[in-house]
Protein backbone atom coordinates (compact mmCIF):
# COMPACT_ATOMS: atom_id res chain seq x y z
CA UNK A 1 0.00 0.00 0.00
CA UNK A 2 1.06 3.50 -0.75
CA UNK A 3 0.59 6.78 1.29
CA UNK A 4 1.17 10.03 0.60
CA UNK A 5 0.65 13.29 2.69
CA UNK A 6 -0.92 16.59 0.74
CA UNK A 7 -1.47 19.94 2.03
CA UNK A 8 -1.89 23.55 0.81
CA UNK A 9 -3.97 26.64 1.16
CA UNK A 10 -7.98 24.94 1.01
CA UNK A 11 -9.32 25.62 -2.46
CA UNK A 12 -13.00 25.02 -1.05
CA UNK A 13 -12.76 27.10 1.68
CA UNK A 14 -10.78 28.48 4.83
CA UNK A 15 -7.59 28.01 6.04
CA UNK A 16 -5.29 25.43 4.98
CA UNK A 17 -6.45 21.52 4.53
CA UNK A 18 -4.81 18.17 4.78
CA UNK A 19 -5.34 14.95 2.44
CA UNK A 20 -3.97 11.44 3.08
CA UNK A 21 -3.80 9.39 -0.37
CA UNK A 22 -3.55 5.54 0.61
CA UNK A 23 -3.45 3.55 -2.74
CA UNK A 24 -5.84 5.62 -5.55
CA UNK A 25 -8.15 6.72 -2.08
CA UNK A 26 -8.51 9.53 -0.20
CA UNK A 27 -8.06 8.27 3.45
CA UNK A 28 -8.35 11.68 5.70
CA UNK A 29 -9.12 14.93 4.78
CA UNK A 30 -8.67 17.47 7.47
CA UNK A 31 -8.46 21.34 8.30
CA UNK A 32 -4.86 22.47 9.19
CA UNK A 33 -4.00 25.99 10.38
CA UNK A 34 -3.15 28.14 7.42
CA UNK A 35 -0.03 27.10 5.65
CA UNK A 36 0.93 30.19 3.95
CA UNK A 37 0.68 32.24 0.98
CA UNK A 38 3.53 30.45 -0.86
CA UNK A 39 1.61 27.03 -0.28
CA UNK A 40 -0.66 26.08 -3.27
CA UNK A 41 -4.04 25.74 -3.49
CA UNK A 42 -5.17 22.46 -3.07
CA UNK A 43 -8.65 21.06 -3.90
CA UNK A 44 -10.36 18.01 -6.38
CA UNK A 45 -9.36 17.78 -9.66
CA UNK A 46 -11.71 19.41 -11.94
CA UNK A 47 -14.38 17.64 -13.95
CA UNK A 48 -15.59 19.00 -17.65
CA UNK A 49 -18.74 17.61 -19.31
CA UNK A 50 -18.29 18.91 -22.52
CA UNK A 51 -15.27 18.84 -24.73
CA UNK A 52 -14.67 19.13 -28.13
CA UNK A 53 -11.49 18.89 -28.23
CA UNK A 54 -8.51 20.86 -27.26
CA UNK A 55 -5.09 21.93 -28.93
CA UNK A 56 -4.23 19.09 -31.83
CA UNK A 57 -6.86 16.61 -29.68
CA UNK A 58 -10.36 16.16 -31.59
CA UNK A 59 -13.38 14.46 -30.77
CA UNK A 60 -15.08 15.51 -34.24
CA UNK A 61 -12.01 14.83 -36.02
CA UNK A 62 -12.47 13.87 -39.63
CA UNK A 63 -10.77 10.83 -39.38
CA UNK A 64 -11.65 9.65 -36.07
CA UNK A 65 -8.63 7.76 -34.30
CA UNK A 66 -8.47 6.96 -30.68
CA UNK A 67 -4.86 8.97 -30.97
CA UNK A 68 -6.68 12.05 -30.84
CA UNK A 69 -8.98 11.06 -27.85
CA UNK A 70 -5.42 10.39 -26.31
CA UNK A 71 -4.05 13.64 -27.23
CA UNK A 72 -7.33 15.10 -25.50
CA UNK A 73 -6.78 13.23 -22.70
CA UNK A 74 -2.69 14.62 -22.23
CA UNK A 75 -3.74 18.17 -22.73
CA UNK A 76 -6.34 18.41 -20.46
CA UNK A 77 -5.20 16.84 -17.53
CA UNK A 78 -1.99 18.90 -17.58
CA UNK A 79 -4.73 21.52 -17.39
CA UNK A 80 -6.22 20.27 -13.30
CA UNK A 81 -9.22 17.99 -15.32
CA UNK A 82 -9.47 14.71 -13.64
CA UNK A 83 -12.17 13.58 -15.90
CA UNK A 84 -14.38 14.74 -19.18
CA UNK A 85 -16.52 14.08 -21.45
CA UNK A 86 -15.23 13.85 -24.80
CA UNK A 87 -18.68 15.79 -27.38
CA UNK A 88 -19.56 14.86 -30.52
CA UNK A 89 -21.25 17.36 -32.27
CA UNK A 90 -23.48 17.03 -35.55
CA UNK A 91 -22.59 15.56 -38.42
CA UNK A 92 -24.11 12.51 -40.68
CA UNK A 93 -25.05 9.12 -38.58
CA UNK A 94 -21.89 7.65 -39.74
CA UNK A 95 -19.28 10.37 -38.98
CA UNK A 96 -21.02 10.69 -35.41
CA UNK A 97 -20.53 6.43 -34.91
CA UNK A 98 -16.96 6.91 -35.72
CA UNK A 99 -16.81 9.20 -33.46
CA UNK A 100 -18.18 7.48 -30.73
CA UNK A 101 -16.24 4.41 -31.61
CA UNK A 102 -12.70 5.89 -31.58
CA UNK A 103 -13.68 7.74 -27.69
CA UNK A 104 -14.71 4.17 -26.92
CA UNK A 105 -11.48 2.79 -28.51
CA UNK A 106 -9.28 5.27 -26.85
CA UNK A 107 -11.20 4.23 -23.25
CA UNK A 108 -10.97 0.88 -23.57
CA UNK A 109 -7.33 0.65 -24.53
CA UNK A 110 -5.06 3.41 -22.30
CA UNK A 111 -5.18 2.98 -18.46
CA UNK A 112 -5.38 7.08 -18.09
CA UNK A 113 -8.13 7.73 -20.89
CA UNK A 114 -9.94 4.66 -18.78
CA UNK A 115 -9.45 6.98 -15.52
CA UNK A 116 -10.29 10.08 -17.13
CA UNK A 117 -12.91 9.80 -20.02
CA UNK A 118 -15.94 9.63 -17.97
CA UNK A 119 -18.16 8.84 -20.84
CA UNK A 120 -20.01 10.73 -23.90
CA UNK A 121 -21.61 13.40 -24.63
CA UNK A 122 -23.32 13.83 -27.88
CA UNK A 123 -24.58 17.13 -28.35
CA UNK A 124 -26.83 16.68 -31.82
CA UNK A 125 -28.16 15.63 -34.27
CA UNK A 126 -31.48 17.05 -32.51
CA UNK A 127 -31.20 20.81 -32.34
CA UNK A 128 -32.94 23.57 -34.08
CA UNK A 129 -32.50 24.40 -37.45
CA UNK A 130 -32.53 28.24 -37.16
CA UNK A 131 -30.07 30.73 -37.22
CA UNK A 132 -28.56 31.53 -33.47
CA UNK A 133 -30.05 28.72 -31.14
CA UNK A 134 -28.54 26.10 -34.47
CA UNK A 135 -25.18 27.99 -33.55
CA UNK A 136 -22.15 26.54 -36.21
CA UNK A 137 -24.04 23.15 -36.11
CA UNK A 138 -24.35 22.07 -39.60
CA UNK A 139 -27.94 22.19 -40.68
CA UNK A 140 -27.54 19.82 -43.62
CA UNK A 141 -27.61 17.08 -40.74
CA UNK A 142 -30.38 18.70 -37.65
CA UNK A 143 -32.73 15.60 -37.68
CA UNK A 144 -35.22 14.83 -35.65
CA UNK A 145 -34.40 12.17 -32.82
CA UNK A 146 -35.06 8.56 -33.65
CA UNK A 147 -34.88 5.66 -31.35
CA UNK A 148 -32.30 3.10 -34.33
CA UNK A 149 -29.92 6.00 -33.93
CA UNK A 150 -29.74 5.88 -30.20
CA UNK A 151 -29.55 2.29 -30.05
CA UNK A 152 -26.61 2.50 -32.14
CA UNK A 153 -24.91 5.18 -30.32
CA UNK A 154 -25.73 2.44 -27.41
CA UNK A 155 -24.01 -0.30 -28.91
CA UNK A 156 -20.82 1.62 -30.18
CA UNK A 157 -20.44 3.23 -26.55
CA UNK A 158 -20.17 0.02 -24.87
CA UNK A 159 -22.18 1.49 -21.88
CA UNK A 160 -20.08 4.99 -22.26
CA UNK A 161 -23.17 7.32 -23.39
CA UNK A 162 -23.71 9.77 -20.73
CA UNK A 163 -25.37 12.76 -21.81
CA UNK A 164 -27.31 13.48 -25.20
CA UNK A 165 -28.27 17.12 -25.73
CA UNK A 166 -31.74 17.52 -28.14
CA UNK A 167 -33.94 20.83 -28.95
CA UNK A 168 -37.60 20.02 -27.26
CA UNK A 169 -38.81 20.89 -30.29
CA UNK A 170 -38.92 17.94 -32.22
CA UNK A 171 -41.63 15.45 -32.58
CA UNK A 172 -40.93 12.32 -31.10
CA UNK A 173 -38.47 14.11 -28.34
CA UNK A 174 -40.48 12.39 -25.40
CA UNK A 175 -40.41 9.39 -26.54
CA UNK A 176 -36.40 9.47 -27.20
CA UNK A 177 -35.80 11.01 -23.58
CA UNK A 178 -37.40 8.28 -21.91
CA UNK A 179 -35.40 5.90 -23.82
CA UNK A 180 -32.44 7.65 -22.67
CA UNK A 181 -33.36 7.93 -19.33
CA UNK A 182 -34.56 4.26 -18.88
CA UNK A 183 -30.56 3.22 -20.45
CA UNK A 184 -28.98 5.45 -18.13
CA UNK A 185 -28.22 8.16 -20.35
CA UNK A 186 -29.17 11.95 -19.19
CA UNK A 187 -30.95 14.18 -21.51
CA UNK A 188 -29.67 17.95 -21.62
CA UNK A 189 -31.56 20.78 -23.32
CA UNK A 190 -29.88 23.08 -25.62
CA UNK A 191 -29.28 24.74 -28.84
CA UNK A 192 -33.02 25.24 -28.50
CA UNK A 193 -35.97 27.65 -29.66
CA UNK A 194 -38.64 25.20 -28.07
CA UNK A 195 -41.31 26.97 -26.39
CA UNK A 196 -42.18 26.54 -22.15
CA UNK A 197 -44.68 23.41 -22.93
CA UNK A 198 -42.44 21.67 -25.37
CA UNK A 199 -39.18 22.49 -22.32
CA UNK A 200 -41.37 21.23 -19.75
CA UNK A 201 -42.56 18.39 -21.08
CA UNK A 202 -39.03 16.99 -22.04
CA UNK A 203 -38.40 17.77 -18.00
CA UNK A 204 -41.33 15.65 -17.05
CA UNK A 205 -40.32 13.34 -19.04
CA UNK A 206 -36.54 12.82 -17.25
CA UNK A 207 -34.19 15.52 -18.82
CA UNK A 208 -32.11 17.20 -16.29
CA UNK A 209 -29.60 19.30 -17.77
CA UNK A 210 -29.32 22.67 -19.64
CA UNK A 211 -26.14 22.55 -22.15
CA UNK A 212 -24.40 25.63 -21.98
CA UNK A 213 -27.36 27.84 -20.73
CA UNK A 214 -27.82 31.38 -22.45
CA UNK A 215 -25.41 30.23 -25.84
CA UNK A 216 -26.42 28.77 -28.33
CA UNK A 217 -29.89 31.26 -28.80
CA UNK A 218 -31.18 34.02 -31.07
CA UNK A 219 -29.17 37.17 -30.73
CA UNK A 220 -32.75 38.95 -29.89
CA UNK A 221 -35.55 37.39 -28.14
CA UNK A 222 -39.06 38.21 -26.46
CA UNK A 223 -38.36 40.19 -22.89
CA UNK A 224 -40.93 37.07 -21.59
CA UNK A 225 -41.33 34.29 -22.09
CA UNK A 226 -38.62 32.48 -23.77
CA UNK A 227 -36.71 29.17 -23.41
CA UNK A 228 -33.93 31.02 -21.30
CA UNK A 229 -36.15 32.15 -18.66
CA UNK A 230 -38.21 28.60 -18.93
CA UNK A 231 -34.54 26.80 -18.07
CA UNK A 232 -33.63 29.38 -15.77
CA UNK A 233 -36.50 28.82 -13.59
CA UNK A 234 -36.98 24.84 -13.57
CA UNK A 235 -35.42 23.88 -10.55
CA UNK A 236 -35.11 20.14 -12.06
CA UNK A 237 -32.67 21.51 -14.86
CA UNK A 238 -29.22 21.62 -13.50
CA UNK A 239 -27.35 24.21 -15.94
CA UNK A 240 -23.35 24.02 -17.70
CA UNK A 241 -22.75 27.30 -18.52
CA UNK A 242 -19.10 28.96 -20.13
CA UNK A 243 -16.80 30.83 -18.22
CA UNK A 244 -14.29 31.80 -21.07
CA UNK A 245 -14.99 35.67 -20.89
CA UNK A 246 -16.40 35.33 -24.36
CA UNK A 247 -19.33 33.55 -24.35
CA UNK A 248 -21.17 35.20 -21.76
CA UNK A 249 -21.07 38.52 -19.94
CA UNK A 250 -20.18 39.42 -16.99
CA UNK A 251 -23.39 40.41 -15.73
CA UNK A 252 -25.12 37.66 -17.28
CA UNK A 253 -22.95 34.82 -15.93
CA UNK A 254 -23.69 36.35 -12.40
CA UNK A 255 -27.24 35.87 -12.96
CA UNK A 256 -27.45 32.58 -13.98
CA UNK A 257 -25.40 32.03 -11.58
CA UNK A 258 -27.69 33.60 -8.59
CA UNK A 259 -30.67 32.22 -10.00
CA UNK A 260 -29.14 28.49 -10.19
CA UNK A 261 -27.39 28.71 -6.59
CA UNK A 262 -24.51 25.43 -6.20
CA UNK A 263 -27.09 22.99 -6.43
CA UNK A 264 -28.02 23.83 -10.53
CA UNK A 265 -24.96 24.81 -12.28
CA UNK A 266 -22.00 23.83 -12.80
CA UNK A 267 -19.14 25.06 -15.21
CA UNK A 268 -18.35 23.78 -18.82
CA UNK A 269 -15.51 24.72 -21.19
CA UNK A 270 -16.80 24.04 -24.80
CA UNK A 271 -13.44 23.91 -26.10
CA UNK A 272 -12.56 22.57 -29.23
CA UNK A 273 -9.35 21.60 -31.30
CA UNK A 274 -7.15 24.77 -31.87
CA UNK A 275 -4.20 22.55 -34.05
CA UNK A 276 -1.64 25.10 -35.59
CA UNK A 277 -3.45 24.67 -38.89
CA UNK A 278 -7.01 26.82 -37.30
CA UNK A 279 -4.44 29.05 -35.99
CA UNK A 280 -2.85 30.07 -38.75
CA UNK A 281 -5.95 30.64 -40.85
CA UNK A 282 -7.33 27.25 -41.64
CA UNK A 283 -10.77 25.42 -41.04
CA UNK A 284 -11.79 24.04 -37.91
CA UNK A 285 -13.81 20.16 -37.38
CA UNK A 286 -16.48 22.55 -35.53
CA UNK A 287 -18.08 25.13 -37.66
CA UNK A 288 -16.24 24.63 -40.83
CA UNK A 289 -15.27 28.45 -41.40
CA UNK A 290 -13.53 29.42 -38.25
CA UNK A 291 -11.43 32.22 -37.18
CA UNK A 292 -9.72 33.92 -34.25
CA UNK A 293 -11.26 37.21 -33.53
CA UNK A 294 -9.07 40.08 -32.08
CA UNK A 295 -10.33 39.11 -28.90
CA UNK A 296 -9.36 35.43 -28.66
CA UNK A 297 -12.28 34.43 -28.85
CA UNK A 298 -13.37 31.71 -32.15
CA UNK A 299 -16.31 32.61 -34.55
CA UNK A 300 -17.58 31.67 -37.43
CA UNK A 301 -16.21 33.32 -40.69
CA UNK A 302 -19.92 34.26 -41.92
CA UNK A 303 -21.70 34.82 -39.00
CA UNK A 304 -19.70 35.68 -36.56
CA UNK A 305 -21.20 33.10 -34.24
CA UNK A 306 -19.22 31.83 -31.60
CA UNK A 307 -17.81 27.82 -32.45
CA UNK A 308 -17.18 26.55 -29.24
CA UNK A 309 -14.34 27.80 -27.41
CA UNK A 310 -10.38 27.71 -27.28
CA UNK A 311 -10.19 27.99 -23.86
CA UNK A 312 -10.16 25.28 -21.08
CA UNK A 313 -12.19 24.83 -17.32
CA UNK A 314 -9.15 26.19 -15.56
CA UNK A 315 -9.89 29.62 -17.42
CA UNK A 316 -13.52 29.46 -16.19
CA UNK A 317 -12.20 28.70 -12.82
CA UNK A 318 -10.07 32.28 -12.66
CA UNK A 319 -13.23 34.18 -14.69
CA UNK A 320 -15.91 32.97 -11.80
CA UNK A 321 -13.48 33.66 -9.18
CA UNK A 322 -13.01 37.22 -10.68
CA UNK A 323 -16.88 37.68 -10.92
CA UNK A 324 -18.23 36.13 -7.58
CA UNK A 325 -14.74 37.15 -5.63
CA UNK A 326 -15.16 33.59 -4.21
CA UNK A 327 -12.59 31.03 -5.44
CA UNK A 328 -14.09 28.03 -3.20
CA UNK A 329 -17.46 29.10 -5.06
CA UNK A 330 -15.61 28.71 -8.77
CA UNK A 331 -13.43 25.52 -7.64
CA UNK A 332 -16.42 24.02 -6.44
CA UNK A 333 -18.42 24.59 -9.77
CA UNK A 334 -15.80 23.46 -11.80
CA UNK A 335 -15.55 19.84 -9.73
CA UNK A 336 -18.09 19.22 -7.38
CA UNK A 337 -21.10 20.44 -8.82
CA UNK A 338 -20.04 18.40 -11.89
CA UNK A 339 -19.45 15.48 -10.08
CA UNK A 340 -22.83 15.92 -8.63
CA UNK A 341 -24.54 16.71 -11.69
CA UNK A 342 -23.56 13.32 -13.76
CA UNK A 343 -23.86 11.00 -10.40
CA UNK A 344 -20.16 10.50 -9.59
CA UNK A 345 -20.43 9.93 -6.10
CA UNK A 346 -18.75 9.92 -3.59
CA UNK A 347 -16.47 12.82 -4.69
CA UNK A 348 -13.79 14.73 -2.62
CA UNK A 349 -14.63 12.49 0.59
CA UNK A 350 -12.97 10.10 2.29
CA UNK A 351 -13.31 7.20 0.22
CA UNK A 352 -13.61 8.50 -2.74
CA UNK A 353 -11.35 8.48 -6.04
CA UNK A 354 -8.08 10.69 -5.11
CA UNK A 355 -7.99 13.18 -7.69
CA UNK A 356 -6.35 15.92 -6.30
CA UNK A 357 -5.20 19.06 -8.14
CA UNK A 358 -2.58 21.69 -6.31
CA UNK A 359 -2.64 25.07 -8.02
CA UNK A 360 -1.56 28.22 -7.85
CA UNK A 361 -3.97 31.55 -8.44
CA UNK A 362 -4.13 35.01 -7.30
CA UNK A 363 -6.61 37.62 -7.63
CA UNK A 364 -6.42 39.16 -10.71
CA UNK A 365 -4.94 35.86 -12.75
CA UNK A 366 -6.83 34.87 -15.99
CA UNK A 367 -6.29 30.97 -15.18
CA UNK A 368 -5.49 28.55 -12.35
CA UNK A 369 -2.13 26.96 -12.91
CA UNK A 370 -1.37 23.57 -11.28
CA UNK A 371 1.46 22.80 -9.85
CA UNK A 372 0.79 18.59 -9.47
CA UNK A 373 -2.50 16.57 -10.79
CA UNK A 374 -3.16 13.16 -9.03
CA UNK A 375 -5.74 11.12 -10.47
CA UNK A 376 -6.81 8.10 -8.80
CA UNK A 377 -3.34 9.03 -6.58
CA UNK A 378 -1.29 8.40 -9.21
CA UNK A 379 0.79 12.13 -10.07
CA UNK A 380 0.91 13.16 -13.34
CA UNK A 381 4.86 13.31 -14.95
CA UNK A 382 5.63 17.34 -15.15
Amino acid sequence: MTSQTLRGRNALGTGGVEVVVKDDRISALSTIDDPGPDAPWIGPGLIDLQVNGHLDGDANAREPSATSILDMVSSLTARGVTRFLPTVITASPAEMLARIRAITEARGTDALASQTIAGIHVEGPSLSDQDGPRGVHPRAHIRPPEISELQRWLQASDGLLRVVTLSPHHAGTVEATKFLVSHGVQVAIGHTHADHDQITAAVDAGATLSTHLGNGAHSVLPRHPNYLWTQLAEPRLTAGVIADGHHLPDATLATMLAAKRDHGVFLVSDAVATPPTLVEGGESTVGGGVYFAEDGALRHTSTGFLAGSAQTIDVGVATVARITGSLARAVTLASVAPARALGIEPHWSVGARADVLLFDWAPGFQQITPRAVLIAGTELAS
